[in-house]
């Protein structure tokens, strides 16, 4: 048994134990919470940064569709056979840029060696026609010849010129050639953008199918197919962004040239045409294309970019910026995004100043 001393010695030893023991947890709580610094953004990141500032702006909807880039047919030269004969001597290829006038090829033609017989024919019957209708004026003249037979000469003098004209006419309009050949000429500067025709082949005036398609592709056009849905979405001259898989970071731009009104009874669909001009003729025919129309609603909102958003937890939030030192996440509730631009419903107010680029960076730092 312990005496009445001895137990409140050992009641004193506790005590001030538990006391230590307090005093020494309130102590390392302090030295947490002071260890604790407020997050700053590091001199190497916030170069890199974009900092947007938030603004009310027009609420604009963006529908995307497929299509294909395609040469425009109001500028393409269809170059069909005008004569029969066998093609020679073909110079180009598929793709290759022609100059207006340029030679494609040759075809020998029996029609263009009849052209200038009948050319020369008609040149020996002009002048005979002329010598007899001066001699008959000589005869009329000494009153060997009527003047029924001067108008006859005359006549058949204006024959033969009419005849020389048009054998001259015929034989302009297939190249002038003196030797049976027939040059085939692109009438435009372009590209070859279609040829259905090798050295060697027969054709015939009558084909159906041209010989080369020349295209000079400054413009382009993107055909595209609109959804029953989406009909009442498009409208001609609304703005549109173009996107290739070609040139995955470049956008161009345009408007809705043309909707086509009817439906493809198969597809269900209606094309839409956007014509597009095409710089250093980046766009290639039959390239597969994303158009994305952005279609302005008569709404306002407050509008960031959307790349200053993050999505985590079902919550989206954003890095709202004030100096160096000072940044905050805070959460918001959108209304809709465009792909680039999303309109929020709260959580932020106009003219405060966001975080546009690596947001997520900041703010897994600042969760840490």
């Amino acid at each position: 048994m312990f005496s009445h001393r001895a137990k409140l010695s050992v009641y004193c030893i506790l005590l001030s134990g538990g006391l230590l023991g307090l005093l020494s947890c309130g102590q390392k709580a302090a030295n947490s919470e002071g260890d604790r610094t407020t997050y700053e953004i590091p001199d190497s990141l916030l170069k890199t940064l974009v900092i947007d500032t938030v603004k009310i702006s027009n609420i604009t909807n963006s529908i995307k569709f497929n299509g294909v880039i395609d040469f425009n047919p109001d500028k393409v030269a269809n170059i069909f056979p005008l004569i029969s004969g066998n093609v020679q001597n073909i110079k180009v290829q598929l793709g290759d840029y022609v100059k207006a006038g340029q030679v494609l090829g040759t075809v020998k033609s029996s029609e263009i060696a009849n052209y200038n017989a009948a050319l020369i024919n008609a040149e020996a019957n002009v002048k005979l026609t002329a010598a007899q209708l001066a001699r008959t004026e000589d005869m009329a003249k000494s009153g060997l010849a009527s003047q029924v037979d001067v108008t006859s000469a005359k006549v058949n003098h204006e024959q033969a010129l009419a005849a020389k004209t048009a054998a001259e006419k015929i034989l302009s309009i297939n190249g002038n050639s003196l030797n049976g050949e027939y040059m085939i000429k692109s009438p435009i500067d372009g590209f070859i953008v279609q040829k259905n025709v090798t050295n060697g082949m027969s054709i015939r005036s009558d084909n159906s199918t041209s010989l080369f398609t020349v295209s000079d592709l400054k413009e382009v056009w993107v055909q595209a197919n609109v959804y029953e849905a989406n009909i009442d979405k498009v409208h001609e001259g609304d703005e549109v962004d173009v996107a290739t898989i070609t040139y995955p970071d470049k956008v161009f731009t345009g408007r809705i040239d043309k909707l086509m009104n009817t439906l493809d009874p198969t597809s269900r669909v209606m094309k839409m045409r956007v014509v597009l001009p095409n710089p250093n003729y980046m766009l290639k025919p039959q390239m597969f294309a994303t158009v994305t129309v952005n279609n302005g609603l008569k709404q306002q909102a407050i509008s960031v970019p959307s790349q200053a958003l993050i999505f985590d937890n079902s919550q989206y939030y954003v890095i709202v910026y004030k100096n160096q030192k000072d940044v905050k996440i805070r959460s918001v509730d959108i209304i809709s995004s465009n792909g680039k631009t999303t309109y929020i419903k709260s959580g932020i107010e106009p003219g405060e100043m966001v975080i546009g680029s690596q947001a997520i960076l900041i703010y897994g730092a600042l969760n840490n």
